[in-house]
């Protein structure tokens, strides 16, 4: 028992890190997305999301997913303790690194008229992209050095450099936007690359090893089994942009560039706001996980306990969420962007089915079962697509939150029904009470805001609120002596003070 709850400890204590960077980083976001929806409006949005959508789609062609597989393997490098083992893992990401940033970069350049024309229907881009596709070797050197500290467990210098990268990033580039308007938007792109670069290497430059040379054998045999992997972790992420960037074609020519804005702006929220839970977990999760593998039943209980955890900290975000969106829209956007509350409403009861099935997919990459994920992730891209594309088609906006709802539904029966079969997965009865208990809460908050008026709406919403929000509470408790370490805190902070008094 105590071992179980020193693992959820360890879930919270990571989860909190990262958590308030996140935070800290959604409030930054939320200050670049009101300066860009109102200094650019939703068709600024639009050329935004498509440029960067575009990029995204080359830099999947040609990054080899190392942004995900290294980290796999320098975790498992470091667990060995052996600094040459390490090194050598180390080295060759970097080599890999440099060799797929360059190939992306030079994609890019080449291919410059024939992204304008594809993506915007003409050549009025081709500079844009031109400007843009030395982005593609920045990012991935800045991948590269994250990558480092995450799986060398820095979690501290990796949470850092993406707070600092994040602020700066705002403090240069929101300025362009105030002066260059809709000029800006690739300035402030070429801008944020070079600020998280530079953050990420900053933070990463301390790391000590022993050195030793690393022939070009020993690059190849190491490399190859990064790159192997990494092919099929890219290829289906390959596939998901892919997916997004036609659902963007098909909503700019069936629509109309300002209904990408809002598309964009709509999943903004979703992927990224409330996505933060994910990105925050994930961070620690992924390379904990990796080390425990091979082991089915030390793997359930991971993933059992991280599911947990992320759904009693998403249920009452995403209550929250419900029952003020209009509120949330005007204060991250504008008035304007109010179009997409009825995507929105849907696409959150969609999160709580990601939730479970982002904790089990990630046994897939920690296994080293590429091409098991590779299909996974493909066949969901492929329904995702499909549900998207109808959905729009009949239902406007609206339709493509209901598709997210339908599209992780079916991903979450998948992923489930495969990690049963093949690795003996089954989740404990406190995680699915934990989930029964949350989402009718949730359901329930999403009839009130459907079928209720102000103020009524408001009233029964804040009570769903405190009960979703009070349950987390009490079950967190019981998990990681929430309430204890919290005591312990305050108790911390006084004697400080009293000490310095």
């Amino acid at each position: 028992m105590t071992e179980q709850k020193s693992s959820y400890r360890q879930i919270m204590k990571a989860t909190s890190l990262f958590g308030g960077v996140q935070l800290f980083q959604i409030v930054i976001s939320v200050i670049r997305s009101k300066f860009v929806a109102v200094l650019l409006g939703p068709a600024g949005m639009g050329i935004v999301g498509l440029l960067t959508a575009t990029t995204g789609l080359v830099a999947g062609f040609t990054n080899f997913g190392l942004g995900t597989s290294a980290v796999k393997n320098i975790s498992e490098a470091n667990a060995t303790n052996d600094q040459d083992r390490i090194f050598t893992v180390i080295t060759v990401m970097r080599r890999l690194v440099w060799f797929t940033g360059i190939l992306g970069a030079i994609v890019t350049l080449v291919l410059s008229p024939l992204l304008s024309e594809f993506t915007f229907g003409n050549r009025e881009y081709t500079l844009a992209f031109v400007w843009i596709s030395v982005t593609l070797l920045l990012n991935q050197l800045s991948t590269g050095e994250l990558v480092l500290l995450q799986g060398l467990r820095r979690l501290q210098q990796l949470a850092k450099a993406n707070v600092y990268g994040s602020l700066t990033g705002l403090l240069i580039t929101i300025p362009l936007y105030y002066k260059l308007g809709v000029k800006g938007i690739v300035p402030v792109i070429i801008i944020s690359a070079f600020t998280t670069l530079f953050f990420s290497w900053y933070f990463s430059r301390g790391i000590e090893m022993k050195k030793q040379r690393v022939s070009r054998d020993a690059t190849v045999s190491e490399g190859k089994n990064m790159l192997v992997m990494g092919f099929m972790i890219s290829m289906s992420g390959l596939i998901s942009l892919i997916v997004a960037y036609v659902i963007r074609i098909f909503i700019n020519r069936t629509g109309d560039v300002a209904d990408v804005g809002y598309y964009t702006a709509g999943f903004t929220i979703i992927n990224t706001y409330v996505g933060m839970v994910f990105t925050a977990m994930g961070t620690d999760y992924y390379p904990r996980l990796s080390l425990v593998a091979n082991d089915n039943m030390q793997s359930k209980e991971h993933i059992n306990q991280q599911s947990e955890i992320a759904l009693l900290i998403l249920a009452p975000i995403l209550i929250v969420f419900l029952v003020f969106i209009n509120w949330t829209i005007i204060l991250l956007y504008s008035s304007k962007f109010l179009a997409i509350t009825g995507m929105v409403y849907w696409a959150t009861l969609g999160v709580f089915f990601k939730a479970l099935s982002w904790a089990i997919a990630f046994l897939f990459l920690a296994k080293g079962a590429g091409r098991l994920f590779f299909w996974n992730e493909f066949a969901g891209s492929i329904y995702a697509l499909g549900f998207s594309v109808l959905g729009y088609y009949l239902a406007g906006l609206t339709g493509l939150g209901i598709s997210f709802l339908a599209g992780y539904l079916l991903y979450f029966i998948q992923v489930y029904l495969i990690a049963k079969i093949k690795f003996q997965f089954s989740f404990h009865y406190s995680l699915l009470t934990i989930f029964s208990v949350q989402f009718s809460l949730a359901l329930a908050c999403f009839a009130v805001v459907i079928f209720m008026r102000e103020p009524y709406m408001y009233f029964f919403g804040l009570i769903l609120i405190i009960i979703s929000g009070w349950y987390s509470y009490r079950e967190l408790d019981k998990r990681t002596g929430l309430k204890e370490a919290v005591k312990n805190g305050i108790q911390q902070i006084r004697r400080k003070k009293g000490d310095h008094e």
